[in-house]
């Protein structure tokens, strides 16, 4: 008997979710709509290992290295914080939203979680990985991420955490847990990864890679958790004061973190790297009639802050929670 060989069906790699094709996550997080059902187990199967991820299991196209320049001096300083911090932060992520899945409200939903979680859990990889690439050895990563991150664990990740924890993990809420991750922590971290892939571009194109696979899993993260909480919101209008209280405290707890000066720090350090290192970055444009060489550490920061409120206002006006974004 002749064995039967499965026909092979070509693969169809969404826009979305194509290297070469997908938006940049500030355009796709503000333009995009998707569902659960559109994003649930089958999609991410095609997605993401054939389309998002073929040849980068590390992030990034493998031939690229980490260049010279990167190994010390202040760009070391500001990748190896930067890196650490989001390792822990996607860790965190990984670990809490784990407690979404169990209590998902149908299959699409759950399924759609299955793989953020994989998706979280693939970042922290990643950024520990780069770290290893940057000269810090695999054995003592354990050790040097704290190092390298500093206080910022502690004063910035602790408190998100505990708050993400209490709804997701003590309260057993749902959608809170979906506008905790959707609103207050990915909605609001996004931006900064954004301009981490255009200002490592010319000067550590594999970290730009990585930041750039990460962002076009972000989009799906915040298009669909808007998804959701707009449909809760629809199907449960007695919900919507909850969830405006919710996303209000989550928004005065992120003002009250020293988030800013922990990314000003690490743009100052870059800045001094990008004037020792202005041959390397020559012309490159951050954005359209912006060279990175003539920005300043106010100006990246101030930018992303204006995506991250752009950002937030957009997907709350379409949740019909506009209030909260005033």
């Amino acid at each position: 008997m002749t064995a039967h060989i499965p026909t092979q069906i070509p693969i169809q790699v969404p826009r979305e979710a194509d290297w070469d094709t997908a938006p940049s996550l500030i355009d796709g997080a503000m333009d995009l709509e998707m569902t659960a059902q559109d994003c649930n187990l089958r999609y991410w199967l095609n997605a993401v290992p054939e389309g998002t991820l073929r040849g980068r299991p590390d992030g990034h196209d493998p031939d690229l290295v980490v260049p010279e320049h990167m190994k010390s001096g202040p760009l070391y300083a500001a990748i190896t914080q930067e890196y650490a911090f989001r390792s822990v932060a996607e860790e965190k992520a990984t670990r809490g939203l784990a407690y979404l899945i169990p209590i998902a409200p149908d299959t699409d939903t759950m399924e759609f979680y299955t793989t953020q979680v994989f998706d979280e859990c693939r970042h922290a990889m990643v950024f520990r990985n780069h770290l290893v690439a940057l000269g810090t050895p695999a054995d003592r990563l354990a050790e040097a991420i704290p190092a390298f991150a500093g206080s910022y664990l502690d004063s910035v990740l602790e408190p998100l955490e505990q708050m993400a924890l209490e709804i997701m993990r003590d309260d057993r809420d749902f959608i809170g847990g979906v506008v905790m991750m959707t609103i207050i922590l990915e909605g609001a971290l996004a931006p900064a990864a954004e301009l981490s892939e255009r200002k490592w571009r010319p000067l550590d194109p594999a970290a730009a890679d990585i930041d750039k696979g990460a962002g076009i899993d972000e989009i799906r993260h915040l298009t669909v958790g808007a998804a959701i909480a707009k449909q809760h919101l629809i199907d449960h209008p007695g919900d919507r004061a909850r969830v405006l209280e919710l996303i209000q405290r989550g928004m005065k707890l992120w003002s009250e973190l020293p988030t800013h000066e922990m990314v000003l720090r690490r743009e100052k350090l870059f800045q001094e790297g990008l004037r020792e290192h202005a041959a390397v970055v020559g012309d490159y444009e951050i954005w359209p009639g912006r060279r990175l060489i003539d920005t300043t550490p106010e100006e990246r920061l101030e930018t992303a802050d204006r995506w991250s409120t752009d950002m937030k206002r957009k997907r709350l006006t379409d949740m019909g929670l506009e209030e909260a974004a005033r």
